[in-house]
């Protein structure tokens, strides 16, 4: 990864693309660079849904190669929720195809003169900015079923849905799986408000023709990623508790330790938190044992599939995962988190 893709979605006459070299952000990946950038580069009193503060997606350092656990993609910018620097990341294959074509990060910059929103296509021919306002109110699962029809079946997308067109101050960001579905979500700070205020609705990426990544010395590689690899699978959390629960195993741990938010952050544990634990939900009829789904480079295997005959559901990872950072307000331990 040797360069960064900038998108001036402000420019006279239609968003504009520069590619530049790492310069002074060499050495950085993930949160390091969005961050970096941000820091850097974004008036700390502009305004989070204004021209000037700046939408930036960057793979990890080992995107790209066969590393294990090496497919998170994060996202930065001024937090609408926050006023302050905000990083926010997800799995899927977004991270690992851009790595692959070579960006370390996207950049998007400035703020549309109108309200139409454009797709993005980056390839290995280089970056296509369309307008597309049939996308206009759609959620993301329909974007990417549109994106697929019109590029094919091997893209990945990083996409937002009305909240984010409408510049919700929660909305998430979301990133396709495996199975091209928008499971993964950049979900802290409202980072969809912020690609909203951008006017991009979808970045369609599509790694055909690219090589993996190669160390520099593969033996050296081979043997770290072993290490790496055998760490995780002795420690008993991540050898056995989130295979085996999916993250949130992690309820039970967060809820003794204390951090559970509870009560709109009033307390620190949940009286009712081994309800909504991993435990007590493998085997709940929407979430049999072994349902999980693969992941590329995912050796924890903590994607889950939800199914549902009647409600004719088939989907990832689904309210589940949020229930280890919800907020039990109601107090109604017997229902699952909404999405």
């Amino acid at each position: 990864m040797d360069k960064i893709l900038r998108i001036d979605m402000g420019a006279d006459g239609g968003p504009k693309t520069t590619v530049t070299d790492l310069g002074a952000y060499a050495g950085l990946g993930g949160r390091a660079m969005t961050s970096a950038i941000v820091s850097k580069e974004v008036p700390p009193l502009c305004h989070p849904l204004g021209a000037d503060n700046k939408f930036v997606v960057a793979p990890g350092l080992l995107s790209g190669t066969t590393a294990a656990m090496s497919g998170r993609i994060s996202v930065g910018c001024k937090s609408p929720l926050t006023g302050g620097i905000k990083e926010a990341n997800a799995g899927g294959q977004p991270s690992q195809m851009l790595a692959r074509l070579g960006y370390a990060a996207i950049v998007l910059e400035g703020k549309p003169r109108d309200d139409t929103l454009y797709k993005i296509l980056i390839n290995k021919d280089g970056v296509k900015i369309a307008p597309d306002n049939s996308l206009k109110t759609l959620g993301n699962y329909d974007v990417v079923e549109k994106m697929k029809g019109e590029f094919g079946e091997k893209i990945a997308c990083i996409s937002i849905g009305p909240a984010g067109e409408m510049k919700m101050a929660a909305a998430s960001v979301a990133c396709t799986d495996m199975e091209q579905r928008p499971t993964r979500h950049c979900g802290r700070g409202g980072v969809g408000a912020v690609m909203g205020s951008k006017g991009v609705k979808v970045i369609v990426i599509d790694d055909e023709g690219a090589a993996m990544r190669k160390p520099k010395d593969p033996e050296k590689f081979k043997e770290a990623n072993r290490t790496f690899v055998a760490g995780l699978k002795k420690h008993p959390v991540s050898g056995q508790g989130l295979p085996a629960y999916g993250t949130n195993v992690l309820t039970n741990v967060i809820n003794e330790a204390g951090g559970y938010p509870t009560r709109n952050f009033k307390t620190g544990q949940f009286e009712g938190a081994a309800k909504i634990s991993g435990r007590r939900r493998v085997g709940h009829p929407w979430m049999p044992p072994g349902m999980h789904y693969p992941v590329l480079g995912d050796l924890l295997r903590q994607g889950w599939e939800l199914r549902h005959q009647a409600a004719r559901i088939r989907d990832g990872l689904g309210p589940w995962r949020q229930l280890r950072y919800r907020r039990p307000g109601r107090h109604r331990p017997d229902r699952p988190a909404r999405r």
